[in-house]
């Protein structure tokens, strides 16, 4: 199989990636949440390519991610003293921001929407190249749309084999979940979608009380909304500890094999064990669900963690993956 060229992340592989860019091509872009699928965000040509490979629907909106110098009035009609506030504490880093568009922007980038998301990564190749770009970079994950994110190149090279120039290495995402999302284009803030920044985190950065959006059918429609999404092609269940060999027992009467990940050992069940701590349990938390998906198993059986704030993101990824697993979900 023919695989996408993997370029070290060197001042000329930023180069050639540029021109790629340049001349309306995709790329693979490591920031430290997940790879991005990325195109010049104003060349309508190019973004069309994305929603193409990925086999997006067009009202989906995709992120403009930018350097940490760039000038929002390209994107954002309006920065209100909340988003500055946000800015300050969160960027560059694992933030998104919805504002509402400045004219010019693509309608395929807004998924037709009076809004823009925009984000500044703190992942210093994607620095380097929006550095070099002086532009906006369309990039949502770099994945089929509606599967699992892709948190290292070789992930990146997989999905998308034949649709890219190039993928530049970056190594392993440090966060490994896809950016918070946080609408400050109204009278007040909203989390749309949560991510290693916490809705507490938030609320100190403001001083204030942050709500969370109460149903994703409200505007605006952003990225991994959706109640199927970061999905395996293996039917997958979320379980309490105790349910685990119970279930894993039904699936061997059923002449199945299961992946199995949890917390802590159980006697009988050979399984893989998962992090303790949430933000660890993040970083590799896509990279085992792709190794787990690519074993050939019937289900896979994951212990479900805590009910805490601090998992909130977790349980957001794996709740839509549950949802969207199995092969006809999404294909």
């Amino acid at each position: 199989m023919k695989r996408a060229e993997l370029v070290p992340a060197t001042p000329s592989g930023i180069d050639r990636a540029v021109r790629a860019l340049a001349a309306g091509e995709l790329i693979g872009l490591p920031t430290e949440t997940v790879y991005g699928l990325a195109a010049d965000a104003s060349n309508p040509e190019a973004v069309a390519r994305i929603f193409s490979a990925k086999g997006r629907p067009t009202d989906h909106p995709v992120i403009v991610h930018v350097a940490a110098d760039n000038d929002l009035s390209a994107w954002a009609a309006e920065v209100n003293e909340e988003a500055r506030r946000l800015m300050a504490q969160f960027w560059p880093g694992p933030l998104t921001l919805i504002f509402p568009r400045a004219q010019g922007v693509l309608d395929l980038v807004t998924g037709g929407q009076s809004t823009v998301g925009i984000r500044c990564p703190s992942h210093p190749v994607a620095q380097a190249l929006l550095k070099a770009w002086q532009g906006g970079v369309a990039a949502p994950s770099a994945n089929r749309f509606g599967r699992i994110s892709p948190t290292t190149a070789a992930h990146v090279q997989t999905e998308f084999p034949e649709q890219i120039a190039l993928v530049l290495e970056g190594g392993p995402c440090e966060v490994g979940i896809e950016s918070t999302i946080v609408d400050v284009s109204g009278a007040e803030p909203v989390v749309l979608r949560p991510g290693k920044i916490t809705r507490e985190a938030l609320e100190t950065a403001l001083g204030k009380p942050v709500r969370l959006r109460e149903s994703v059918s409200q505007t605006p429609r952003v990225s991994g909304a959706l109640a199927a999404h970061y999905a395996p092609r293996t039917p997958l269940r979320l379980l309490s500890a105790e349910d685990v060999k119970p279930a894993l027992e039904r699936a061997r009467r059923d002449g199945m094999s299961a992946g199995v990940w949890v917390f802590q050992p159980i006697v009988g069940v050979e399984a893989d064990l998962a992090p303790a701590e949430p933000d660890a349990y993040a970083q590799v938390l896509y990279a085992t669900l792709r190794r787990l998906d690519a074993a050939g198993h019937g289900v896979l059986l994951l212990e479900a963690p805590p009910h805490t704030p601090e998992w909130a993101a977790i349980w957001d990824r794996l709740g839509r993956a549950a949802v969207g697993s199995g092969p006809d979900q999404r294909d």
